[in-house]
C-alpha cells in the first residue's frame, strides 16, 4: 500500500511538473510535422495512398520508424529529466525528510517512485504512439503489423533509461543525472548504427560494438525490436540484405534471451539504485 501511494503521489508529481507541459508541445508538434510530410508523401504518386507496391509500403515504414525514433527521444528526455528532480531534487530540497522521517524504508519510497515514473512513461509512449500511428493510417492507410508489441518495447526502453536516471540521481544532481542518462542514451544509439555497419561489411571488429553496447544499455537493442514491430518485413524481405546497415530498419526481432536479459538489467541497476539511496546522506 505505501508503494502505491508514493507512486500515485509521483504520477501527481510529475503532472504538475512544467516537462510535462513541454513534452506535450513537442509531442503535438511532431505528430502535425508527420501528418504534413505523410500526407505530402501520399500526393507524389496517385498509387502511393493505397499502398499496393512493397515499395511503397518499405518506404512508409521506414518514415514510421523515422517518426517513431523521434517520440522514443521525446520520452527519454521526458523521463530522465523527470527521474532526477523526483528523487535526488526531493534530498536536496529537504521535502525528502517529510517522508524519510516515518517508519517507511527508502527501498519502499524508491520502488513507489520507480512504479509512478514507469506509469507515466508508458502512458506517453501508448497514447503518443496510437496517435501516430492513426496519422499514418488516415494519410497514407499504412498499419504496423504489431503494433501492441512495438509499443511494449518503446515502453520497456523508457524504462530502461528512466532507471539508469533514478540510479545516477541517488549519487549526483537531478541535472547532471538527466544529461549524463540522455547522453549514454545517444551514444548507445550511435554505437548500436556502427556494428549494423559492421555486420554488413562483414567486419566483426566493428559489430561487436553494437552489440556490447545494447548490453550495457539494451535502449537501442529494444529500439531494434520495436522498429521491426513498426515495419513492413514482406517488403523488407523482397529487397534483400542491401538495407540491413539502415539505422531505422529492424532486420530481425528480439529473442526470448535478450529479453530476460533485459529484465535482469532492470533488476541489477535497481538494487543497485535502492543500495545506492540507502547508504545516501539526506
Amino acid at each position: 500500500m505505501t508503494v502505491l501511494t508514493v507512486a500515485g503521489l509521483t504520477l501527481r508529481e510529475a503532472a504538475r511538473r512544467k516537462v510535462l507541459r513541454a513534452l506535450g508541445v513537442l509531442t503535438l508538434a511532431l505528430l502535425g510535422l508527420s501528418a504534413w510530410g505523410f500526407a505530402k508523401l501520399a500526393s507524389v504518386d496517385p498509387e502511393f495512398g493505397a499502398l499496393t507496391s512493397g515499395e511503397a509500403r518499405l518506404v512508409a515504414s521506414q518514415l514510421l520508424n523515422l517518426v517513431m525514433f523521434g517520440l522514443s527521444l521525446i520520452a527519454a528526455l521526458g523521463t530522465a529529466f523527470l527521474a532526477g528532480p523526483t528523487l535526488s531534487g526531493e534530498v536536496e530540497s529537504g521535502m525528502a525528510l517529510a517522508v524519510l522521517a516515518r517508519p517507511v524504508r527508502r527501498s519502499t519510497v524508491l520502488l513507489g517512485k520507480w512504479l509512478g515514473l514507469v506509469a507515466f512513461g508508458s502512458g506517453f509512449v501508448a497514447v503518443a504512439g496510437l496517435a501516430q500511428f492513426l496519422v499514418v493510417q488516415v494519410t497514407v492507410g499504412y498499419w504496423p503489423p504489431d503494433p501492441v508489441v512495438g509499443l511494449l518495447l518503446l515502453a520497456a526502453q523508457t524504462t530502461v533509461l528512466m532507471t539508469l536516471a533514478l540510479l545516477l540521481s541517488t549519487a549526483v544532481s537531478p541535472m547532471a543525472s538527466g544529461i549524463v542518462a540522455v547522453g549514454l542514451f545517444g551514444a548507445t544509439w550511435v554505437a548500436g548504427v556502427v556494428g549494423s555497419v559492421g555486420e554488413v561489411v562483414g567486419n566483426d571488429g566493428v559489430a561487436q560494438v553494437g552489440t556490447v553496447s545494447r548490453v550495457l544499455l539494451p535502449t537501442d537493442g529494444l529500439w531494434r525490436g520495436a522498429m521491426y514491430a513498426f515495419q513492413d518485413t514482406t517488403a523488407f524481405g523482397a529487397l534483400g540484405a542491401g538495407f540491413e546497415g539502415s539505422p531505422f530498419l529492424g532486420v530481425a526481432p528480439l529473442s526470448a534471451g535478450y529479453l530476460a536479459w533485459v529484465a535482469v538489467w532492470l533488476l541489477l541497476i535497481g538494487g543497485l539504485a535502492a543500495l545506492s539511496f540507502t547508504r545516501r546522506d539526506v
